[in-house]
């Protein structure tokens, strides 16, 4: 069974605190944001629906398919997958070796590896526990990043 977006962002509101969850350029984006002092926040997770002009690798324009994406520390990236890789440019993706349109398996973002990020499309509920080790993972590296702000 396919996790919905509902109940990842269920999660995140029933986890975390300080959130501003925002719905905006085709993707619902999750940021950690106490006392809402920043205009958005620092981003930890966004779930993205639709494919765009420069990142269309996950093909998500196939009927119910979304991806989760995930900002984890740049530690839990390198363990997973290896070193950072280099930026890809506009419209390109990462030169890292992978089907970004694989279903239910965690990869590297296609466009944001280079930050860090990780993803997965149409999670199933057998990834749930992965899924909020990562996203508390990120929760925490976002407030260590707001603690310099």
């Amino acid at each position: 069974m396919v996790l919905t977006t509902e109940e990842l962002i269920d999660y995140c509101k029933e986890s975390m605190d300080d959130l501003n969850i925002i719905n905006s350029w085709g993707e619902t984006a999750i940021f950690y944001n106490p006392g809402q002092r920043l205009k958005r926040g620092i981003y930890i997770a966004t779930i993205k629906e639709s494919d765009g002009k420069n990142d269309s690798s996950s093909h998500l324009n196939r009927e119910g398919v979304y991806r989760l994406n995930i900002g984890v520390n740049k530690e839990t990236f390198t363990r997973r997958f290896g070193p950072l890789p280099k930026r890809a440019s506009a419209g390109e993706v990462v030169d890292m070796g992978y089907d970004f349109s694989t279903l239910d398996k965690f990869l590297p973002h296609p466009v944001y590896a280079w930050m860090g990020w990780i993803c997965i499309l149409n999670p199933s509920a057998d990834k749930m526990n992965e899924i909020k080790a990562c996203l508390l993972d990120a929760f925490t590296y976002a407030k260590n990043k707001g603690k310099s702000k």
